[in-house]
């Protein structure tokens, strides 16, 4: 084992898409086919083996269909039963130290939960539909195993315009649930995201600003050095990363353009899919981030896939490309990691102070007004403010700004009056991912402050 003065170090980030339970039928793989390829085959079990054998004539398509229905990119977890005997083993510390890092540590989760919400459509994947379920089985595994070194974050995906559940848009602001989703997140479990992942690593103009005011780690990035398999869709309908920097140092974007290096506040991670039918992340995507440590000390190595497949294939193919790099690069050591505390390593943020966010209600005889300070600087121009109306409905707000790290929000009868507000809850970050939290009870005047990722 080696020592920890080391000073070049690879920090090894698996970045889970956890969605929770999806079925896919027979038919819906032969749609998915016709969706992707145009090509119309009759669904049957007899045909399926066919296309996976590469035994039907698809005029040149045959190797691409076949890694689309190869078997575990069609065999799904169709319930949390499933998912919970995969969990069972893999989050279990023998398999987790099946592969070891440079300093004894095992294999580290950061479980990026997503919320079914929004989608009036139908439903044919069986999705775990409602706010918190994903997230709240998690935690609940979790805490249940006394499980403390992964992490929980946040994923979102945009809904399109047929509201369909097992579809994706790429606008994040045709639609209140993004608000809904962190609103609640605040206001019924304390609880704030500091690291993203975007759902089909799509990002745009919107959520771009988005982030901006909020989340300083992003792991969307999946720029890569070799060309991605062209299907039908456009290049630059889903995850648009070809401008984007293909290294394992994570960069500050532009204000007009996230993929080109600038001057805004988050830092934007590179990110590559472990199995997709897209691209998947090779030998030599490894080996870069053993030579960008070598080169600048630090690099951070992050790959995703999804909880609704069975993820240890995914595990071991990556297990078997950084033992190979271990070899090559025996002086580079690397390090299983949260995503937070990578994020920090990588980009030399030692130095974490608490935010000491201070929230207060005053009276006056028109209105009542919440006035929120804080003793450091936060990441973005305003903390987060999330309201729950009585009837149970949740809302984001804009915050008055009063002065240096000073803002404000009225209640007055133009907007909502305070007697109408079942609780308030307001949340920020600071640049180095630490998240404060403070939960108000108008009611009492009672508050509990939550403090993450110290």
């Amino acid at each position: 084992m080696k020592t920890m003065n080391a000073e070049k170090v690879v920090y090894i980030v698996h970045a889970v898409d956890t969605e929770g339970p999806l079925y896919e039928s027979l038919t819906a793989s032969f749609a998915r086919l016709k969706e992707i390829f145009g090509h119309r085959i009759l669904p049957s079990p007899e045909n399926l083996v066919k296309l996976k054998n590469k035994e039907i004539d698809l005029n040149g398509d045959e190797e691409k269909v076949a890694q689309v229905l190869a078997d575990e990119k069609t065999t799904t977890h169709a319930s949390w039963d499933q998912i919970d005997q995969m969990l069972d083993e893999i989050t279990s510390d023998e398999y987790r130290e099946k592969l070891k890092d440079s300093y004894g540590g095992g294999w580290v989760f950061n479980w990026f939960c997503m919320d079914h919400v929004g989608m009036t459509g139908i439903n044919p994947r069986r999705r775990d539909m409602g706010y918190h379920n994903i997230f709240d089985h998690y935690r609940e595994y979790l805490d249940s195993r006394q499980i403390h070194c992964d992490q929980t974050n946040w994923h979102y995906h945009p809904l399109s315009i047929t509201n369909d559940a097992h579809r994706a848009g790429s606008t994040y602001l045709n639609s209140d649930h993004v608000y809904g989703i962190l609103s609640r997140r605040i206001i019924d479990r304390s609880w704030f995201p500091a690291a993203f992942r975007p759902g089909f690593h799509t990002e745009r103009p919107d959520s771009h600003f988005f982030l901006e005011q909020w989340i300083p780690f992003d792991f969307g990035n999946d720029s890569s050095s070799k060309e991605k398999v062209k299907f039908t869709v456009s290049e630059a309908r889903y995850g648009d990363w070809r401008r984007a920097p293909k290294s394992w140092i994570p960069y500050h974007p532009a204000h007009d353009d996230y993929q080109s290096v600038g001057n805004c506040r988050r830092y934007i991670a590179r990110c590559l899919s472990i199995n997709e039918r897209a691209y998947s992340i090779t030998s030599s995507d490894v080996s870069q981030a053993f030579d960008e440590a070598d080169k600048h000390g630090a690099s951070l190595l992050s790959f995703t896939n999804h909880d609704f497949r069975d993820m240890r294939p995914d595990i071991q193919r990556v297990r078997e490309l950084i033992k190979a790099c271990q070899q090559k690069y025996p002086d580079i050591n690397f390090k299983f990691s949260t995503a937070i505390k990578a994020m920090r390593a990588v980009l030399g943020m030692k130095e974490v102070k608490e935010i000491g966010l201070n929230a207060e209600l005053s009276e006056y005889k028109t209105h009542t007004r919440l006035i929120v300070e804080t003793e450091n600087k936060i990441f973005g121009p305003q903390p987060y403010l999330a309201l729950k109306v009585k009837g149970d409905n949740y809302y984001w707000q804009n915050f008055d700004f009063e002065g240096r790290n000073t803002w404000s929000y009225s209640f007055d009868r133009d907007n909502i009056l305070i007697d109408q507000i079942a609780a308030i809850g307001v949340a920020a970050n600071t640049s180095r991912g630490l998240t404060e939290i403070v939960n108000i009870d108008p009611a009492t005047g009672t508050q509990q402050r939550t403090v993450l990722n110290k």
